[in-house]
């Protein structure tokens, strides 16, 4: 089946974020007069959990206080989770988020090739706006087919509910589709949904088990950074662009085939 589209998981994937967003979640925790701080071990802990309120609920929990204050903190979730979108927004359009090198250039590459593109992320729809408009210009959000976001659906990653919703609002199979992932939940989401993909870890998520994905990279590439040799060799070019990825794609699905024989 040939390749139509592309979809992408946001937060680490097209963008290392989570900085920004730990430093989002500490002035929010600021404001709220929480007295919290999470440091990058704590956030990088925290990572294992998919949503941000997901994250300061599993937080809650870990701490040593009666079961009354963590019912009046569990109240606050929300608010806080309000907070630390609004800052976060504000750090993007300030321009202190920069894409990973080659996911712009293919991108473009696919939508001068014709194909459709897709955001998969378990963070808010004013998140991934803020994020492609930011770095990709404005107007880009309207490049995506469809933005399916983590509140959108019953279950976050690791479960498959934000693929599936992808591909049934693109109206194509998964056989059709590449999914873009930086984290182990991801990549188990799009499995589970059936989707050819591909890893870029990042600093936060390279200790993670991607076993069970096509390809891993250390990231995309471009014209001006490169593939490291191990990736360049997977990929047979020094970056991943839409030739490589309709070939690979084309070798994963006959091997699938013959394997179903």
């Amino acid at each position: 089946m040939n390749l139509e589209a592309l979809i992408f998981d946001v937060d680490g994937t097209m963008a290392d974020t989570e900085e920004i967003h730990r430093l989002a979640f500490n002035v929010a925790f600021i404001e709220h007069q929480l007295g919290w701080n999470w440091d990058r071990g704590e956030y990088a802990r925290l990572l294992e959990v998919s949503g941000g309120k997901e994250r300061i609920k599993h937080y809650i929990e870990s701490l040593p206080q009666p079961a009354a204050e963590k019912a009046r903190l569990h109240e606050l979730v929300a608010a806080i989770h309000r907070s630390k979108t609004r800052l976060y927004t504000d750090f993007v359009i300030s321009g202190k988020v920069l894409l990973r090198p080659g996911v712009a250039r293919l991108i473009r590459e696919a939508r001068a090739a014709g194909m459709r593109l897709g955001v998969a992320s378990t963070t808010t729809s004013a998140n991934v706006e803020a994020l492609i408009g930011g770095t990709l210009g404005p107007g880009a959000f309207g490049w995506f087919d469809v933005v399916a976001c983590g509140d959108q659906v019953p279950h976050k990653k690791p479960a498959p509910d934000i693929y599936r919703r992808a591909l049934a609002t693109l109206g194509l199979p998964p056989q059709a589709c590449v999914a873009f992932e930086d984290s182990a939940n991801g990549v188990k989401a799009a499995q589970a949904a059936g989707l050819f993909t591909v890893v870029t870890p990042t600093r936060w998520t390279a200790g993670q088990d991607f076993s069970a994905a096509q390809l891993v990279l250390g990231s995309l590439g471009d014209p001006d950074r490169p593939l490291d040799a191990a990736s360049a060799a997977a990929v047979g070019a020094p970056w991943l662009g839409v030739a490589e990825l309709v070939r690979l794609h084309a070798a994963a699905t006959r091997a699938a085939a013959v394997s179903s024989c």
